[in-house]
């Protein structure tokens, strides 16, 4: 099957549905031989491989050379990566489907991170609002002063708020080009 695109980035801040995406573009792209992974899994065999401490602590050696393998496996091709920066990373790939997820109800992302990691609602608001201005924080310091979630990096912008799992994937695959067969 011919596709529009050789690669996916998924980006997005916390809770908002990123690996939910990837996670469902699995039955469809995994048979055709497509590699799906995360920005987390990434840094963890990253990590693990190189011995480092936690990646905030970790120094910008560390950060660019994790960049590096991210743009290893665009190069290849037929691969979906879920990370924050993934589609920030991908920016300027003409061959990579960047997809941006938000979510415009910001106490849905909140309920769906307390759910997903089993912690109390006030401590999931205090999670996402820390982790974001954190990461912000970091990513400045070491990439320089960029909007990482520029719409203008996307192509495909998809608010989870409105747009459930079923549909969020289906736009995905329409935006690829990707034809179901029943047949």
């Amino acid at each position: 099957m011919k596709l529009k695109y050789n690669n996916i980035t998924i980006s997005g801040a916390v809770a908002v549905g990123k690996g939910t995406l990837m996670n469902n573009l699995k039955s469809y792209l995994g048979p055709l031989g497509w590699h799906i992974t995360s920005g987390g899994k990434l840094l963890r065999e990253y990590a693990k491989e190189n011995i480092q401490p936690l990646a905030r602590l970790a120094p910008d050696e560390f950060h660019h050379k994790l960049d590096d393998r991210t743009k290893e496996l665009l190069e290849k091709g037929n691969c979906v990566i879920e990370a924050w920066l993934a589609g920030f990373m991908a920016r300027d790939r003409e061959d990579t489907l960047r997809v941006f997820l938000t979510c415009s109800n910001e106490a849905l992302s909140i309920d769906r991170l307390a759910n997903r990691d089993k912690i109390p609602v006030a401590e999931a608001k205090k999670n996402i609002r820390e982790r974001q201005a954190e990461n912000f924080k970091e990513w400045k310091r070491i990439y320089g002063d960029y909007d990482f979630f520029n719409p203008e990096y996307y192509h495909l912008i998809i608010d989870t708020y409105s747009s459930g799992p079923e549909e969020t994937v289906q736009l995905v695959l329409d935006k690829l080009g990707y034809i179901h067969n029943n047949e």
